[in-house]
């Protein structure tokens, strides 16, 4: 659901637009893009989203200013300083990323929230009461505090480090805030230029609260919480940040006594991506070690791949990233949640960002996955509804295993867009040199 004019929040006076000239193009401009300094070349922006954003991309870039003003959006709060102080105390090699950390720490601690208030590590039992968690009640930030409440027999609003959550009833939230990020000269995301922008609504909220607590102060068996993250494979940026997301909720609950009385013990393990069966691999040994809680995958595919095993199970599977819509219906035995928002919500700031910079023409580059199609889905529908016809956007799906992308960027050459969107993972950056070789991409 669309909350206000993105343009309203973000002002491109203060944000350098991208110009790059284009391959080919006339003097005219008659194959789209915007006019630059007097000159009368054409131009085109190049835009990503959560799955590249990140200076992870960067890394693959030799070239200064190779990726220079490529904008794009992820699901990011403006994390407190503490919270950041707080992760690079447990792991001082993040190197100022935190994307989806929120969002990791807070799937930890609604899940011992909800053994707590269930009064039992079984997650058939806990998992009703995880939505309600999120709304309704007093608000507290912290396990501690949360705890507080439902010692005194209170009713729990958690409003964690990735927002206000306000789950709605398919067990994800209603409400997100999302960062519009931008990478400099340096091919690192410049942290001075990000933004943030809050889409949703969180009227959307479930205004079921779920089972009454159980007796405050209830023990019972160690909650176990096992991790199936990005450690391999075309997520492996995102892999530190949601681990130490996770490590640090543990070690916070601890301090605060533990869920049932006792820690909370954490088993770790890798989910690789689609071209492996790591996450089967590692699924198996989380169950073989009576996990109650999965936090993840990042990878909407990767989960897909599992998540009727974990269900079966009856085991809650909590994804921190996971963002395609197909979770929204999807049939989980009511044991699938997450921190991280529908894709329906991140492409109204993405959609926003593309129509606020002017731009008339777009492309969409988007890999062959529940992710890339369902945003590019997504996006398309939201610059459709911002006023662009159909036929001023041209979609073109690909496999991100391809050795080469020079038909699809050549497509996008002879289209001559104003912007193209770029949806993918590690692969974008193969795609990206292919923009700059072809003289649509982000190098200057």
């Amino acid at each position: 659901m669309r909350t206000g004019n993105f343009a309203r929040a973000f002002s491109v006076s203060t944000v350098a637009l991208l110009a790059v000239t284009a391959c080919g193009s006339d003097s005219d401009d008659s194959g789209g893009g915007s006019d630059s300094g007097g000159s009368n070349e054409a131009v085109t922006n190049i835009y990503g989203s959560d799955g590249n954003m990140g200076s992870a991309l960067g890394d693959q870039f030799t070239d200064k200013g190779a990726l220079a003003g490529m904008k794009g959006t992820t699901p990011l709060t403006d994390l407190s300083a503490d919270f950041k102080e707080r992760l690079d105390a447990l792991n001082p090699d993040l190197g100022g990323t935190y994307n989806y950390a929120g969002e990791s720490y807070d799937a930890v601690v609604l899940v011992a929230l909800a053994a707590q208030s269930a009064g039992t590590n079984d997650a058939t039992a806990f998992a009703p009461y995880i939505n309600g968690l999120t709304s309704g009640g007093d608000t507290c930030t912290d396990f501690a505090s949360c705890l507080e409440i439902l010692n005194e027999g209170g009713d729990v609003d958690y409003d964690g480090a990735s927002g206000p959550l306000s789950f709605s009833d398919p067990g994800e939230p209603a409400v997100a805030s999302f960062g519009l990020l931008q990478f400099g000269e340096d091919n690192k995301i410049d942290d001075s230029l990000t933004e943030f922008q809050v889409a949703g609504d969180e009227a959307q909220a479930a205004t079921d609260a779920g089972p009454a607590p159980v007796a405050p102060g209830a023990t019972g068996g160690p909650l176990v919480v096992g991790t199936l993250l990005p450690l391999t494979g075309s997520l492996a940026f995102l892999g530190p940040p949601e681990v130490a997301g996770v490590q640090l909720a543990v070690q916070e609950i601890n301090a605060a006594g533990g869920a049932l009385g006792a820690p909370v013990q954490l088993v770790e393990g890798d989910s690789g991506d689609t071209s492996t069966d790591t996450a089967n691999t590692t699924v198996d040994r989380l169950l073989a070690a009576n996990v109650n809680a999965i936090i993840g995958a990042a990878s909407s595919s990767v989960s897909l791949t599992v998540i009727d095993k974990i269900a079966a199970a009856g085991v809650v599977q909590f994804s921190p990233a996971n963002t395609s819509d197909q979770f929204t219906t999807y049939n989980d035995s009511g044991l699938y949640f997450r921190t991280a928002p529908p894709d329906v919500l991140q492409a109204v700031p993405l959609a926003d960002l593309v129509l606020s910079d002017g731009n008339t023409t777009v492309g969409i580059l988007n890999l062959n996955d529940a992710y890339g199609t369902g945003l590019a889905k997504n996006v398309a529908a939201n610059l459709v509804d911002g006023g662009l016809n159909e036929d001023d956007i041209l979609s073109i799906t690909y496999d991100p295993t391809a050795s080469s992308y020079d038909t699809e960027v050549q497509q996008m050459v002879e289209f001559g867009p104003d912007a193209i969107v770029v949806i993918g993972f590690d692969e974008s950056a193969r795609i990206i040199q292919e923009l700059n070789a072809q003289g649509i991409g982000p190098a200057r």
